[in-house]
């Protein structure tokens, strides 16, 4: 990044994934946690919890794919092994340092130590009285499981150390980092189970009584389900929503613990949400409900002062939408592979933008450039304009991803996203998630070969010809 003359790395969320959720970042056990899958075993050998012997039977794995159901057993095989030494070594000052700091660490470690206790059921399917997060249930389980409960500590306590290494580095290379926060959570989550009184909740079975998704549109015609409880942001009662408004503020706390600004999905969200009955299969009899708008965001930043956001703001954004947006002076989200549509007016066309936005080419949710391009449902009268807009008379397919590449730099966007795919110009095997598609998704890597010197300085020339790179000299401008 820093070679490439960039000044941001935008990433999904850190959250664990699960192969119960299809490995999806948006939809994990815990929105405050770290996914043990980035732990480094490199790095825990530098530290002595491994030793080289401990790493001697790794697997060759796929140097384009991320194959979890054979990750998963090799990193939890090496966590054990670490644990294992950590605990020999005796120095816990520093793991008892962290547990103090982190006040979400001690539901969490329960609820990951009762998932295996109870045979990886769903909380609300564990018996009386775990269901509850209460002290009586961590009593309850802690006298069998109390190393599993240790261990799921030592776990993100390896992870936070291991991150804030990264984060320190990409601080000195002048890279901020831009993390990712889905605006719902899981309902087989600690987050649900231990704050179960701000999500609409069933009082007996304590499944949702609706769920949130969106309607449909550009990328389903039956909606998205995605069967998220929803939050009580219409409730009446005082302590309610004072521990609905304390959670969202600890929430905000730990991501910003991790990256310097924030992409929040789904922000349109806030101002009016999707609410689907429970037990219907599509998303097609939601109703909009009214979001918690300006007056959240204001006491968020009334307790934690300015919040540097990006709004997703994709899909169906309505006026009141864009104004709640512009109140907070967030800046919005412009897709260019939407542009296309023959509409002078379409607002993801480049001429068209303000300066208070962020522009991709594409995002997770999109095909590659050359997937686009190559997509038989795409339009060839997009696919002309796309060309034209570019400046380009054929329709080459070899260097579309540099028109849409060369579209984004030269946009009036504050910051403009390219996704690796992008920058490779990757087809649509490399895409990372087709929406609504429950099973492939989240799998593509890119292999370190890829990470050229030669792709850097191309990059890099692109970008400081623009005036975008954060690194940039004028002899670099100049060149390019």
């Amino acid at each position: 990044l820093e070679a490439s003359g960039q000044g941001c790395w935008q990433f999904l969320p850190l959250s664990p994934t699960s192969s119960v959720f299809g490995n999806s970042p948006y939809m994990t056990f815990s929105s405050f946690a770290g996914n043990p899958l980035c732990i480094s075993p490199e790095l825990l050998l530098e530290e002595g919890l491994l030793h080289e012997s401990d790493l001697a039977e790794q697997p060759e794995f796929s140097e384009f794919l991320v194959e979890f159901s054979r990750v998963l057993p090799w990193k939890k095989l090496i966590l054990a092994r670490a644990w294992d030494r950590f605990q020999r070594q005796g120095n816990r000052s520093l793991l008892n340092t962290f547990c103090a700091a982190h006040d979400w660490l001690s539901s969490h470690a329960c609820f990951m130590a009762f998932k295996e206790k109870f045979d990886q059921l769903p909380w609300y399917m564990w018996p009386e009285p775990f269901r509850s997060a209460g002290p009586v249930a961590q009593r309850a389980g802690a006298t069998d499981i109390i190393d599993r409960i240790e261990y799921f500590k030592f776990e993100q306590f390896l992870f936070f150390r291991q991150w804030n290494q990264l984060r320190d580095y990409a601080r000195k290379q002048g890279v901020r980092l831009i993390g990712d926060l889905p605006i719902y959570v899981g309902q087989d989550s600690v987050d649900v189970w231990a704050n179960q009184e701000i999500f609409e909740l069933h009082k007996r079975t304590r499944l949702p009584l609706r769920v949130a998704g969106v309607p449909p549109d550009y990328f389903s015609k039956t909606g998205q389900r995605w069967g998220f409880p929803l939050y009580r942001w219409n409730t009446r009662k005082g302590a309610v929503k004072k521990k609905l408004y304390d959670w969202w503020q600890r929430r905000f706390e730990a991501v910003f613990a991790l990256v310097d600004i924030l992409r929040i999905d789904h922000f349109r969200g806030f101002q009016a949400y999707w609410s689907i009955p429970a037990g219907d299969e599509t998303a097609e009899n939601g109703v909009w409900k009214r979001g918690p708008g300006l007056s959240f965001f204001r006491e968020m930043e009334k307790r934690l002062g300015p919040l540097p956001v990006i709004a997703e703001d994709l899909g169906r954004i309505t006026p009141a939408v864009d104004r709640l947006r512009e109140q907070l002076g967030y800046p919005g989200m412009k897709v260019l592979q939407f542009a296309f549509d023959g509409r002078p007016d379409n607002p993801y066309l480049p001429g068209n933008y303000d300066q208070n936005c962020v522009v991709y080419t594409g995002t997770h949710d999109n095909n590659t450039a050359v997937g686009w391009f190559l997509d038989p449902d795409v339009p060839e009268s997009a696919k002309r304009a796309l060309k034209k807009a570019a400046n380009q008379s054929d329709l080459d397919v070899g260097m579309v991803h540099n028109d849409f590449i060369y579209l984004a730099l030269s946009s009036t966007a504050r910051l403009a996203v390219l996704p690796m795919q992008d920058i490779l110009g990757f087809g649509s095997d490399c895409r990372m998630n087709t929406p609504g598609q429950g099973e492939g998704n989240w799998t593509w890597r890119c292999a370190p070969r890829y990470f050229t010197g030669d792709l850097a300085a191309e990059l890099r020339l692109k970008t400081c010809f623009f005036g975008r790179g954060h690194h940039c000299r004028n002899s670099d401008q100049a060149h390019g």
